[in-house]
């Protein structure tokens, strides 16, 4: 008994009910599980994170408690990359699988002292536990999407460096001797030069990975058509939103990527002003300011809305928080519709 929703797959409550929750603490070499049918009882376990001593775990749990892996849910933080192996391991035999976020592991305890592994393994069981009616469980996502996710990430450690290199050499040229400067830049010259063409491969690599894939393709030039929205920034949502299936509305996206602002109020005592949370997937956050910053001067519309707004008093940071919203509200209008984005575009009409 299952359905989907927003493409992940749900099961019903009368499934969910009648399973067993294995709650698990990852780390690099091992983890600690702990398995629970009510909520209050433990079966605790520990096993190295391989791939042979991880079926050699779930054989031994399978047999000692007579049960099949339908009967498992499996819940348990995300930690990158120490998750893969036990992630590949539990889509293979097709046992359902929540990953949280550890913020809200932890928020939802209360009150709590003390930690080990084994007793992170038991809270992380008892909260999918007591969650069991509305847990949204976890599927990866295709493996073209995985790679172009890979690529965009090793990309951006490389901008980084590059900036490191390149950018204190530009800012020395008027303040040292030139003969010092040049002696700077030649011997980064190299090195600046590898980078560019890594960069240049990997984005390749990326463009030719997108073309070979239908709905990748249409899904990246509806959101590459908004003005402010490059090639990078456009990609990257597509993937941080699951191919706009994990994600579905541009306000989640908002907060998502931190720049939907909170109201900061409380009584009479509290009246701070609306802001923006800190929690945020910041390569996204910093993506589309620049992209805002861009759509200021090349979008008419957006360009004159900047102006008038910070004409009449408005802090111009907030304002570029507005053309933030606006281009991801762009985004998805033009994803959810199918179409390419037009200036004088009529939701409904053709």
């Amino acid at each position: 008994m299952f359905r989907s929703v927003n493409g992940y797959i749900i099961y019903l409550k009368t499934k969910i009910m009648e399973s067993y929750f294995l709650g698990i603490d990852i780390s690099k070499k091992k983890f600690d599980g702990a398995l629970t049918l009510d909520g209050k009882n433990f079966y605790q376990v520990t096993s190295g994170n391989t791939s042979k001593e991880i079926g050699a775990l779930f054989k031994t749990i399978t047999k000692k408690f007579a049960m099949s892996y339908s009967q498992l849910v499996i819940c348990m933080e995300h930690t990158g990359i120490y998750c893969l192996p036990l992630l590949e391991f539990l889509v293979e035999n097709k046992i359902r699988v929540c990953l949280e976020s550890p913020l809200q592991i932890k928020n939802s305890q209360g009150i709590v002292r003390g930690k080990n592994d084994k007793v992170d393994a038991k809270r992380i069981a008892a909260y999918a536990y007591k969650n069991r009616e509305t847990l949204t469980l976890w599927h990866p996502q295709r493996l073209i999407v995985q790679k172009i996710k890979a690529l965009l990430v090793t990309r951006d450690r490389l901008v980084k460096v590059r900036t490191i290199l390149r950018v204190p050499i530009t800012e020395c040229e008027e303040f040292i001797e030139k003969s010092i400067y040049k002696l700077m830049g030649k011997s980064c010259q190299k090195s600046i030069q590898a980078l560019e063409r890594d960069i240049k491969s990997i984005e390749k690599t990326i463009d030719q990975l997108v073309k070979e894939d239908q709905s990748l393709k249409e899904q990246y030039s509806q959101a590459a058509s908004v003005p402010g929205i490059g090639k990078i920034t456009a990609l990257n949502m597509i993937v941080s939103t699951g191919e706009f299936t994990r994600i579905t509305e541009s306000k989640k996206f908002a907060c998502y990527s931190g720049v939907a602002p909170f109201e900061n109020t409380s009584g009479t005592s509290i009246k701070g002003k609306p802001r923006v949370s800190s929690m945020a997937n910041m390569t996204i956050k910093t993506l589309l300011t620049m992209g805002a910053m861009s759509a200021i001067q090349h979008d008419p519309f957006l360009r004159t809305y900047y102006k008038r707004k910070v004409a009449a008093g408005k802090n111009s940071f907030n304002v570029i928080n507005a053309v933030r919203n606006k281009l991801i509200s762009r985004v998805f209008a033009c994803v959810k519709e199918k179409r390419m984005y037009q200036k004088d575009y009529k939701y409904g009409l053709a």
